[in-house]
């Protein structure tokens, strides 16, 4: 009799080998999920390069302010103006580098627009101010 009933405790035991590959399965599932949703909440502080190097006084000078404006020769341009504008001011100069000066808040987009257009115009060089530079 006595060993029957060391039978019966045998074989109500419970297997838990299924159960610990969920919990590592779900394990990795959450980790792989908030990797991605740290990555997407990026804070960048532009702009700041540790690499800038002074550029040349001779550059064209193109300005953004923190309102997203485009300012060229202390003037207030649109950006489907700029293109125009600075392919005369190349043309005419020997120097065929653009320096972009931008404030601090100033959306990557409205930066990228303006560069576009600047090496649209036919500079050669295209260069965005930072901190250490100025």
């Amino acid at each position: 009799m006595r060993r029957r009933g060391s039978q019966s405790e045998d074989q109500f035991g419970i297997d838990i080998s299924p159960l610990i590959d969920m919990v590592f399965i779900l394990l990795i599932f959450f980790m792989v999920s908030t990797t991605f949703v740290k990555d997407m909440k990026l804070d960048l502080e532009r702009p700041g390069a540790s690499s800038a190097q002074p550029a040349s006084s001779k550059s064209i000078r193109v300005y953004i302010d923190k309102n997203k404006e485009v300012f060229l020769d202390g003037q207030s341009v649109r950006i489907w103006v700029l293109q125009g504008k600075l392919r005369d001011l190349l043309q005419a100069s020997n120097q065929k580098s653009v320096l972009v000066v931008t404030d601090l808040g100033v959306p990557a987009e409205r930066l990228i627009e303006v560069v576009d257009q600047c090496r649209l115009a036919g500079a050669e060089d295209v260069g965005v101010a930072t901190e250490q530079e100025s």
